[in-house]
């Protein structure tokens, strides 16, 4: 039975990180907004992921920044003191995010069930959600908003954009020529593919007529790959790799016809904005990090690797288990990602022909 049968006055959202989570946990905000307009929702997220999401229509966003350390725990109580809500979704399990929870006072206070908790987080919630039979964290996320006593659950995104993110992306648009951007490198490097990998199919996607642009953050493993691309293929690439705000992203991967990523967070960015996505896997499953609506057009290595590591096939494994070889995404021929461009083109027509 649901939690309420009328709208609740306030809800508090706990999910601090990481980007990609925080743009799947937006849709079942949203999910709640759509059904119950007038319920005030006050999320907790991580300082990063407030540059992305802190403009939500209608959201109250409190930034938590981890790296003030324990000064950042008592500023943020402080901010809430006085304050009680109707629930508290508690949609992280690492302890970092439970302790936060301490300065939330809720009447409910949602998490997740035995077969997704970790971290001790039951002993910081008093009713667990019953898990999907989905393993996709989109899925868990929206199993919460089910429990609330939302009807609709679909995952619908509405990211807004200014007209100075739009602007700056769309001055690096060619006018009428469609356009493909990679985003190379994950924050954790053995998430990432091979530049040569990437240069092959940035010379297959420019030799059908694409555009092609990197696009990443300022970090140094992001920076190095991208230039180790650009170094390899034998057509000129616009590198905006470390150019960008995470806004300013944003509205690039929305003017983009298609993106090819990693497992990262502008992956699930780019489906927030409707951008079909090419996800490349090997380390964790994609049916469970994958791009949401997009898991059909994942090239992944993750059923080999797994179970040439431990012998078993993921479905014999925990939804959570993960290639620990750090060569895994070397499995991934460029032909194969090739093959799936082609599959994109033409299902999303792209191009008018494919060739």
């Amino acid at each position: 039975m649901s939690l309420f049968l009328s709208p609740p006055t306030s809800l508090c959202v706990l999910r601090l990180s990481a980007i990609g989570d925080a743009c799947n946990a937006s849709a079942m905000v949203q999910a709640i907004q759509r059904q119950w307009p007038e319920t005030k929702i006050t999320w907790i997220m991580g300082k990063a992921e407030a540059q992305l999401l802190g403009d939500l229509p209608g959201v109250e966003v409190i930034p938590f920044d981890k790296k003030l350390g324990w000064k950042g725990y008592t500023q943020l109580w402080r901010q809430l003191r006085g304050r009680k809500f109707d629930a508290l979704l508690h949609l992280q399990t690492a302890l970092r995010a439970s302790i936060v929870s301490l300065g939330v006072r809720a009447k409910y206070r949602l998490g997740f069930d035995h077969t997704r908790s970790s971290d001790m987080q039951k002993w910081f919630i008093n009713h667990p959600v019953p898990s999907p039979r989905s393993p996709h964290v989109l899925d868990g996320f929206m199993a919460f908003a089910r429990e609330l006593g939302i009807e609709d659950t679909t995952a619908r995104w509405s990211l807004p954009l200014g007209a100075a993110e739009t602007d700056w992306a769309s001055q690096y648009i060619t006018s009428g020529q469609p356009t493909l951007v990679i985003v190379p490198a994950a924050s954790k490097a053995f998430k990432n593919w091979t530049a040569t990998g990437y240069a092959r199919v940035a010379e297959y996607a420019a030799a059908k007529g694409m555009q092609v642009i990197l696009a990443g953050s300022p970090a140094r493993v992001e920076v190095e790959l991208a230039e180790q691309v650009c170094s390899q293929c034998q057509v000129p690439l616009l590198n905006l790799v470390g150019q960008s705000s995470l806004k300013q992203m944003l509205a690039q991967l929305s003017a983009a016809d298609l993106v090819i990523a990693p497992d990262t967070g502008p992956t699930h960015m780019a489906v927030a904005v409707n951008t079909p996505v090419i996800g490349l896997y090997a380390h964790h499953n994609p049916q469970r990090t994958g791009p949401y609506r997009y898991l059909d057009y994942v090239v992944s290595a993750y059923r080999e690797a797994i179970e040439a590591e431990t012998g078993k096939s993921p479905e014999q494994l925990s939804w959570r288990s993960r290639v620990k070889a750090e060569d895994a995404m070397s499995r991934i021929p460029p032909e194969a990602v090739c093959a799936m461009l082609d599959k994109a083109l033409t299902d999303f027509s792209i191009l008018e022909e494919t060739p």
